[in-house]
């Protein structure tokens, strides 16, 4: 059986990297998969390495906004890659289309309109509180051939909204929590060493970090600033700001981040360490891993965290809220609260008992709940009903079953 997965930009983020965590498991001998993405970007290459079929599209221009003249520069966008996807749907003719994000889903359901494919929306996202929001919801419920899968009830809650509450059987909504990888992310206390050595840092060093792309989503300069507080407390602390700028206006976030680091702590306290390839060893060497998101569907960074068996700080916002649970496996503190940050930061980095609780217990709870033995179960559960909706246009689900193999 042939799916047609599409992702709307060639950059890779948490989306992308559940995408790529799913065609690596997928049985070739069952299951025909074709990814159509943009080619600008690491996403199309990183797809060609699994040895799955890739077709270039042009990158979809599209952000939520209240500026009218962008909002027509992104229809237009809109417009043009819909054109080309029909076509691309026409001629690979799949029997199931999964698109990768809110606005894949989008394109993909209006590209296929009249064609009787089943569309899956992978909603990796909060939908925000704009009046665009309301008329997506609208357009889900157009169809009945659309099913939302949601990485976590937080996200599918708001997606569904008001509207859909009221259309639960025409737009199904499935929720799949995401996945880390166990064996790459496990404690390792010689790796520990190594990566502070690496770094020019001691088992005497107080070490913070947050994980993820640079962007004010992300919360990156209200951590530096309550960093400040912490320097004070604690002169041998630093704080490893890892990760790049991808989306909207991020070099300009970025030289905003480091003026913030310059006045608060200084740039030898503050260390910004770009993109790496070594993010498990990062979160092996750290006291503390923050994240200070203001909105959070199901960050794969808390779940790189507790795997990792490290200390996690985070705001008590959206699909957190499903991973952590306070005192317990992590520590909960509000949105946008720097006082209560900087308190947060000080008490569990002067209680080293209480910072390897949570990360024992974060450890037993990744095994527990958030495998990819897990993950590859409940996709192929959702796939195999799906299928046995008799909404696929070509075969009947008898003949059919999707097989991901959870090696």
């Amino acid at each position: 059986m042939k799916i047609l997965y599409y992702n709307h930009t060639g950059q890779v983020s948490g989306a992308e990297r559940v995408l790529l965590m799913i065609l690596s498991r997928l049985d070739r001998n069952r299951f025909e998969p074709v990814v159509a993405c943009p080619t600008e970007g690491k996403l199309i290459g990183m797809v060609s390495e699994l040895g799955i079929r890739t077709i270039g599209l042009e990158q979809l221009e599209a952000r939520f906004t209240w500026r009218v003249g962008k909002l027509f520069r992104y229809l237009a966008s809109f417009a043009r890659v819909i054109s080309n996807a029909r076509s691309l749907i026409i001629d690979e003719q799949p029997e199931v289309i999964h698109a990768n994000s809110i606005r894949a889903g989008l394109v993909m359901s209006a590209a296929s309109f009249g064609l009787a494919t089943p569309v899956i929306w992978h909603a990796h996202d909060i939908l925000p509180r704009h009046p665009l929001s309301i008329a997506i919801r609208f357009f889900a419920c157009a169809s009945g051939r659309n099913s939302i899968l949601a990485v976590s009830q937080a996200a599918a809650g708001r997606f569904r909204g008001n509207l859909i509450r009221w259309f639960s059987r025409r737009v199904p909504i499935r929720v799949i929590h995401n996945a880390v990888d166990l064996e790459r992310f496990q404690p390792n206390s010689e790796s520990r060493r190594e990566i502070r050595h690496a770094l020019g840092l001691t088992e005497e060093n107080k070490v913070i970090g947050i994980v993820g792309h640079l962007t004010p989503a992300k919360g990156q300069l209200e951590l530096i600033e309550a960093f400040a507080a912490i320097s004070r407390e604690i002169p041998d602390a630093a704080l490893l700001v890892i990760g790049e700028s991808l989306f909207n206006r991020g070099d300009d976030y970025l030289k905003s981040l480091r003026r913030a680091a310059s006045l608060s702590a200084g740039t030898d306290r503050v260390r910004f360490l770009g993109a790496r390839d070594d993010v498990p060893a990062l979160m092996r060497g750290l006291d503390l891993l923050v994240v200070n998101s203001h909105t959070e569907a199901f960050a794969l960074t808390v779940l790189e965290g507790l795997a990792t068996g490290t200390a996690i700080l985070a705001t008590a916002v959206d699909g957190t809220l499903e991973m952590i649970r306070h005192g317990e496996n992590g520590w909960l503190v509000p949105a946008r609260d720097q006082q209560t940050l900087a308190e947060a930061m000080l008490l569990l980095l002067g209680d080293q008992n209480l910072r390897e609780q949570l990360g024992g217990n974060g450890r037993r709870d990744a095994i527990a709940h958030f495998s990819i033995e897990r993950f590859a179960t409940e996709i192929h559960s959702f796939y195999r009903g799906l299928l046995e909706s008799g909404t696929t246009p070509h075969e009947s689900a008898r003949q059919l079953e999707v097989k991901l193999s959870a090696d």
